[in-house]
């Protein structure tokens, strides 16, 4: 076969895709994103990531239902154009593209400040240019590599996250090299009140939360490289809720009890600051090693989930033809190569403005993110109304609480990109996105319509899930 239709390899088993999941979702959200939430809401940005956490699992649920019924490369912003439309399919796709970009970018940044723990003399650009160069070419290696170097990476941020909540409560019960700071649960309270950031900081720290959130829905994009989509995509999206839990809520429970919320900065990550703070150097110094690796894990999954949706947008003629070559293991050469070429992008910015860049590139990333999210939940709606009594109980992997989860999900989302304009500093992600919509459906109009000859609606479902869904799966194989 040809170079450019030789197609993804089916090499991600169970075991990669739920640390994939893990690798995208667990990283610089929580290890440094983390103080931002913190310095917003005080305390009660636990309760935050707990009802963000509650929205995205049902997001992850109706994506997992599409994705156990149809595995495809690109998923959904196939799903999109499947249901709602070649545009949708078009914007849905190169948003989460975008998203994963924009998310790297941060990515590479907090690697960068993580650096600085060992070096605060050099220059932030020069790790995030290293780790760009590194990473990038991890992912031109096979699929099956890549799915193990992730398993180790994410299991190191996992073995550190317990390890971590262990000595912390052994710091919380012990009084264990308290310093000079008052540790014990009673700070989650005292300190001005577990609503301490007021109602206005409170619903502001959802901008971060749901950034954090931010590439779990990757479980939907390895479908189209998974083994046994019917046994490992549902495997991987019903260990949320508990990750949740474990890796958010009681993580920060934990830092924000030894430390008091408001001693919480974001010159560095969280999880270090907390042991510098009550005098366990050594301690901090590991856990920066750790930081670093979950950095690392995330932007390598970034561009993975990046690559693999722009592979699915140029099978379905959304995007350069070039973008559907692949190296003889099934990597997409092209497509992670334009990736690591955006990410240099976030070497300048580092070079340029390292103290404002992260807020606004987290902004970004939560318009791009929800965004997407809203997306999957309107193509769920619009499949599922598509569907007789007897093919949605036929479902493999149905969505729970149907159709009022997913109504009240939709809203939940839509007021979260709405709150981005209410403050100065997230402004600039509405704006941002509403550019970049408004270009995408130019180029849509103007170029992919024009080439794809596609009209304003997909066909049937019925009929692309027949003869073009078997090449797509083909290809996929």
């Amino acid at each position: 076969m040809r170079t450019e239709k030789a197609g993804l390899s089916r090499g991600l088993n169970s075991r990669h895709i739920r640390f994939i999941a893990l690798g995208s979702a667990i990283g610089t959200g929580l290890f440094y994103g983390s103080s931002e939430s913190i310095q917003a809401g005080g305390p009660a940005v636990l309760l935050a990531y707990l009802i963000g956490g509650a929205a995205v699992f049902l997001v992850l649920r109706s994506l997992g239902e599409m994705a156990v019924a149809s595995p495809t490369a690109g998923s959904f912003g196939e799903y999109a154009n499947r249901y709602l439309g070649p545009l949708a399919g078009f914007v849905t796709g190169w948003t989460y593209a975008f998203e994963m970009v924009i998310v790297a970018v941060a990515d590479v940044t907090a690697i960068g400040v993580y650096m600085g723990f060992w070096f605060p003399d050099v220059p932030r650009w020069i790790w995030v240019l290293a780790a760009v160069v590194i990473v990038g070419a991890l992912n031109l290696v096979s699929v099956k590599v890549f799915g193990e170097l992730e398993f180790w990476l994410s299991l190191v941020k996992i073995v550190a996250i317990v390890a971590m909540i262990l000595v912390g409560i052994a710091v919380i019960a012990f009084g264990l090299g308290s310093g000079h700071v008052h540790v014990g649960l009673d700070n989650l309270w005292n300190n001005g009140g577990f609503f301490a950031g007021g109602i206005d900081g409170f619903v502001i720290s959802f901008a971060i939360v749901m950034f954090a959130f931010g590439g779990t829905e990757i479980i939907g994009v390895t479908a189209g490289e998974a083994q046994s989509p019917e046994k490992t995509i549902p495997g991987a999206v019903n260990t949320i809720p508990l990750r949740i839990i474990l890796f958010y809520v009681l993580t920060l429970a934990v830092i924000m009890s030894i430390t008091p919320w408001q001693q919480i900065d974001n010159s560095g990550s969280p999880f270090v600051q907390i042991f510098a703070g009550v005098g366990l150097k050594s301690a901090a110094a590991v856990l920066n090693v750790v930081v670093l690796t979950a950095a690392l894990s995330a932007i390598n999954s970034d561009i993975f989930a990046a690559g693999r949706t722009m592979y699915g947008l140029a099978e379905r003629g959304h995007g350069p033809a070039a973008m559907r070559r692949t190296t003889p293991n099934g990597v997409p050469w092209v497509t992670t190569l334009v990736m690591i070429g955006a990410l240099l992008f976030g070497v300048v910015m580092n070079a340029v403005v390292p103290g404002e860049i992260f807020l606004i590139i987290s902004s970004i990333a939560t318009f791009a993110t929800v965004f997407v999210w809203v997306m999957i939940m309107l193509t769920h709606v619009k499949a599922r109304s598509q569907m007789s009594a007897e093919e949605s109980a036929a479902l493999k992997f149905p969505a729970p609480f149907w159709p009022y989860g997913q109504i009240i999900t939709l809203v939940f989302m839509a007021a979260v990109l709405v709150l981005l304009g209410f403050h100065e500093d997230t402004r600039v992600a509405l704006e941002v996105g509403a550019v970049w919509l408004a270009l995408l459906t130019v180029v849509y109009v103007l170029a992919v319509r024009r080439r794809t000859g596609a009209g304003p609606q997909s066909a049937p479902a019925g009929a692309e899930a027949g003869t073009d869904s078997e090449e797509r799966a083909g290809v996929a194989g």
